[in-house]
């Protein structure tokens, strides 16, 4: 048995690097010198495409780590099979960086939307596989916007890669769609709940 403190711990140390890590990126090449305001205004607004991908994935990582700490469990000890699942979760969150970066430059290649869309997709299925293994789990309305932000992200992902033979430069945006999720629940919730 494990304690869930330090796997809670752990997690939280590792959102938070690589939330930090994806922004490492979006930079102007070193051998950009502008020569006025101009120019450098056109040169940070090439940086769009790495931006979107920084955005979204910052978004992703925040949304699931937000619904991590929504889930309500008493246990304090978790057995060896919830902390390996946990440990490949927290592998596929560290890689979420790498991904970023493949889409933010190449995302005008389907390839390249497939790794990252496939990279959510195994993220969500691991996030409903640990929910289904949490010892002494809460139900309750938290739970189920878990779930449903899970399978969200899950539809969305395979609908980006569907979208990706067509359009693959429009297939990144339908992940956006996944920032949905929290106003849907806020409208679904009736007014005398609190957040």
């Amino acid at each position: 048995m494990f304690p869930k403190a330090r796997l809670d711990t752990l997690s939280d140390g590792i959102y938070s690097v690589a939330m930090t890590r994806l922004v490492l990126d979006v930079r102007l090449p070193d051998d950009f010198h502008p020569q006025d305001g101009n120019e450098l205004l056109r040169g940070l607004i090439a940086l769009w495409p790495k931006f979107l991908p920084y955005v979204l994935s910052f978004g992703v990582l925040g949304l699931r780590w937000l619904a991590n700490i929504q889930i309500r469990t008493r246990a304090e000890f978790v057995s060896r099979e919830y902390t390996s699942w946990w440990l490949f979760y927290l592998l596929l969150i560290t890689c979420v960086p790498f991904t970023t970066m493949v889409v933010g430059r190449y995302g005008h290649f389907a390839p390249a939307i497939w790794l990252y869309a496939g990279h959510t997709l195994l993220i969500a299925a691991v996030g409903l596989r640990l929910i289904l293994i949490t010892p002494h789990l809460e139900q309750g309305e938290h739970l189920r916007e878990r779930q449903l932000s899970a399978v969200l992200l899950m539809g969305l992902s395979v609908l980006a890669i569907a979208l990706s033979f067509v359009h693959p430069r429009l297939a990144l945006w339908v992940l956006v769609l996944n920032f949905a999720a929290p106003l849907v629940h806020r409208w679904r919730r009736p007014a005398s709940v609190p957040d």
